[in-house]
């Protein structure tokens, strides 16, 4: 089973949990680390000979054009965060149409191809902006991976399914959706995808719970961390208690953990598996995975 391996490229001070202390404005003034942190990334995929999808921010790109350039080089997919990483429940669609234009732009410009795949700041599409969903399909995006099945105090769709679905819009249209994995335990979502859970839960319970969806749920867990989290030594912020224990707690395990992810599952980016995914024969709305096609195969027929 082909799980999803995925970076948010940001930089330590540029997350929502610091932004009452770090303004857009203030953004570089700091220190930045996120060059030599995706390089680090890089070298650990290369010597495990996975690729991932890397959802970048469009402020990142467009200052730093040689990461996007570098990730497109090594044949990852190149993926957008959006241009600011503002919360898009906060935003317009006027604001949320002209921040996402922007940053595909910018790094449609650096890859010379077209940017398929978004992922909000935070996993911000929830229940109430599912409009941004029509957003990105009319700017040409084939799939979505912000939607986060799980109660949590930025984020998520409660109610949500876990597992590859395809968003149905106005006018016969539609939109892949690719969910952060959760697993369920005693009739509740626990996130399993990555980032703070990563760090926080034992390594074990990661890897059972990822056994668990590839073996008895059939589905791929899609996976993801922020080259920050791999740096330690990163200056540090004064946040709220909260925000600095979500940040900071066992960033000094998160490198060991990932070489050990590598070796336990296989990965790929996610438009790789967005072109093995098919109907269930249920007719249940679920997709199932299928035998990987051609590396140009990739999302036919999806719009």
């Amino acid at each position: 089973m082909l799980n999803a391996l995925s970076f948010d490229v940001e930089d330590y001070y540029q997350v929502e949990g610091f932004s009452p202390q770090v303004r857009f404005d203030e953004w570089p003034s700091y220190e930045s680390r996120v060059t030599g942190n995706t390089w680090r990334i890089l070298e650990l995929l290369r010597v495990h000979r996975v690729k991932a999808t890397f959802f970048i921010l469009g402020w990142v790109g467009e200052r730093f054009p040689q990461v996007v350039r570098a990730i497109h080089q090594e044949g990852h997919e190149v993926a957008s965060h959006g241009y600011r990483h503002r919360l898009l429940y906060t935003m317009t669609r006027e604001e949320f149409t002209a921040d996402t234009q922007r940053a595909k732009a910018i790094l449609e410009d650096l890859c010379g191809e077209p940017i398929i795949g978004y992922r909000a700041p935070c996993f911000s599409i929830i229940q109430q902006n599912l409009w941004c969903l029509e957003t990105l399909h009319d700017l040409g995006f084939q799939y979505d991976s912000s939607t986060f099945p799980i109660r949590h105090d930025r984020y998520g769709i409660s109610n949500g399914a876990r597992t590859p679905y395809y968003h149905h819009l106005p006018e016969g249209r539609r939109l892949l959706e690719f969910p952060l994995a959760t697993v369920q335990l005693l009739g509740k979502n626990v996130p399993v995808a990555g980032g703070g859970y990563f760090r926080l839960f034992p390594y074990q319970f990661t890897r059972w719970a990822i056994r668990r969806i590839n073996e008895h749920e059939q589905a791929p867990a899609i996976f993801y961390l922020h080259p920050w989290e791999i740096d330690p030594a990163q200056p540090r912020i004064d946040g709220s208690p909260l925000n600095r224990f979500r940040h900071y707690v066992n960033l000094a395990k998160t490198e060991s953990r990932l070489r050990r992810l590598l070796n336990d599952f296989q990965f790929a980016p996610i438009r790789t598996l967005a072109s093995t995914m098919a109907p269930c024969a249920a007719g249940n709305g679920r997709l199932k995975q299928q035998p990987v096609r051609s590396a140009g195969a990739i999302m036919g027929g999806a719009r």
